[in-house]
């Protein structure tokens, strides 16, 4: 099979690579084998992939290896910053194909991709100003040693990146590890690998050496588990279920003791009070449970509605959710796209006919949309119990549960029964109020009138069972790095 083929999308006709992106160069898997990607919108494939087995990973680490000790160490971190500055830009140039991708593998409206491929760029460009800025510190403690510390890279990073943003956590991952001066193994989701090697193209272009970023396509139990286990990876960083986040901290425990970042899952509250300006916060509910379909680990599935407006809003809500277009990626008013795949099809149904089956009510939605493709309609629940199974588990769907409550106490307590704390948001006109139940809920990100609001110079990261660590803003570095004291003992002349 070829390492490269021409694909034609609604919008745009481009060439795709096929292969692994190891050491500079598209190669084929040791095995021989390949995977075909699917497209949610029609279930027709796509085109195959190279697929990356064990063998392949420990290729592409020993490339990464090779990359640290003797290439990646000694280019200047304001080199670094030059040539994150050149994919930031080679994103901007090539934003049509790259926002078509990420609508052809993934499903996500065109309108969308392109938010994210803008994200993307000024995610690497946000950290091509860091490169430069790692500094440690001298430490005065007495008059006969000279003090300072070191962020060191941490070495070779394996990451493993998830299907809902492709591209966005590509970068995500990518901008603070090679502004750190690590390299990196990078390895795309099975059901969404096409923007991701199209990206690594980009690497080359952008004069990055061979071997600093090497961008692989495999399944997670086969190539992820080997990222996870290798004994000369010397961190990993994962986006994905809470269920796979458990098993990689196992095997990076079991192997070389590596450094690990967790960005889990989540089942968010989104709590609006009686004093909240109700459409605004009808419009900011509506985009935090639907926006990307509902695949958005911070989606706000858990609607908590104070009891004085409770029957209005639901009225309202249904209003809004009706406006939510459902169809085409490439249509230029769709808003909701498909799922990604049949798995994660199958799992939203189970989910819905979970809620039917537990007495809730469907307000609106709870059906498959069309005869053909991954669409499901948004689907609003009421008269939910906390034991419900759809109150208490991850859809990661359009899927969302509203229930009402009277006190700001009562929320607080509904808000944290959660095995969960990735993000929660709070609508009200109250400043107090916002400050206090903000300050109360036990999640990584409180949104206050508004909702899905991320921004590369903001950490974001979960408490409890949504994650270890953060992604995005200063706070990403030391993810990346690690400190190094260094204690000199001035000369004899000091001592008499």
């Amino acid at each position: 099979m070829s390492l490269t083929a021409k694909i034609e999308t609604p919008s745009i006709t481009y060439e795709q690579p096929l292969g692994l992106y190891i050491d500079g160069k598209w190669v084929k898997g040791v095995e021989g084998k390949t995977f075909e990607t699917i497209n949610p919108t029609d279930e027709k494939p796509i085109i195959a992939v190279h697929e990356a087995g064990p063998e392949d990973v420990d290729i592409a680490v020993k490339a990464a290896r090779n990359a640290f000790n003797n290439v990646w160490r000694t280019t200047t971190p304001s080199e670094r910053g030059i040539m994150l500055h050149k994919l930031a830009d080679l994103f901007d140039e090539h934003v049509d194909t790259l926002a078509a991708i990420e609508s052809l593998d993934n499903g996500k409206a065109l309108s969308m991709a392109k938010v994210d491929i803008s994200l993307s760029s000024g995610c690497l460009r946000y950290y091509a100003g860091w490169a430069d800025k790692i500094h440690g510190k001298t430490i005065d403690t007495d008059h006969e040693t000279f003090n300072y510390t070191r962020h060191e890279a941490v070495g070779v990073c394996g990451q493993i990146i998830p299907w809902n943003f492709p591209l966005l956590m590509w970068a995500w991952k990518i901008g603070p590890a090679l502004a750190t001066g690590n390299t990196v193994v990078i390895k795309t989701a099975e059901q969404t690998p096409l923007s991701g090697l199209y990206a690594a193209s980009l690497c080359e272009k952008a004069g990055i050496p061979a071997g600093v970023v090497n961008v692989i396509s495999g399944f997670g139990k086969t190539a992820g588990a080997a990222i996870a286990s290798h004994m000369d990876i010397d961190k990993v960083a994962f986006t994905g279920s809470t269920v796979v986040g458990r098993t990689i901290l196992q095997a990076a425990a079991k192997s070389n003791l590596k450094k690990v970042t967790l960005e889990l899952g989540g089942k968010s509250p989104n709590i609006v009070f009686n004093d909240a300006n109700i459409d605004n916060a009808i419009s900011w509910v509506n985009f935090g449970i639907f926006f990307n379909h509902g695949q958005c680990c911070c989606a706000g599935s858990r609607i908590y509605v104070q009891s004085g407006i409770y029957d209005k809003f639901i009225q309202a809500f249904k209003e809004r959710t009706s406006k939510n277009k459902v169809g085409d990626p490439f249509a230029a008013d769709t808003f909701q796209g498909p799922q990604v795949s049949q798995l994660q099809f199958d799992r939203i149904m189970a989910y819905i006919k979970a809620g039917k089956d537990a007495g809730a009510t469907v307000e609106t939605g709870g059906a498959r949309h069309g005869d053909k493709g991954y669409f499901i309609e948004p689907t609003i629940f009421s008269n939910v119990s906390p034991d419900m199974k759809i109150m208490q588990e991850e859809i990661f769907g359009p899927v969302c549960s509203i229930s009402k409550f009277e006190t700001e106490d009562d929320v607080i307590k509904m808000g944290n029964e959660s095995t969960y704390g990735l993000a929660a948001a709070v609508h009200t006109t109250d400043l107090n109020t916002a400050i206090r139940v903000s300050n109360s809920l036990k999640a990584g990100t409180v949104w206050v009138n508004c909702y899905n609001m991320l921004s590369y110079q903001v950490p974001f990261g979960g408490f409890k069972e949504s994650g270890l660590g953060r992604e995005l803003g200063k706070y990403a570095l030391q993810n990346y790095t690690q400190i190094k004291s260094v204690r000199i003992r001035l000369g004899d002349a000091l001592f008499g």
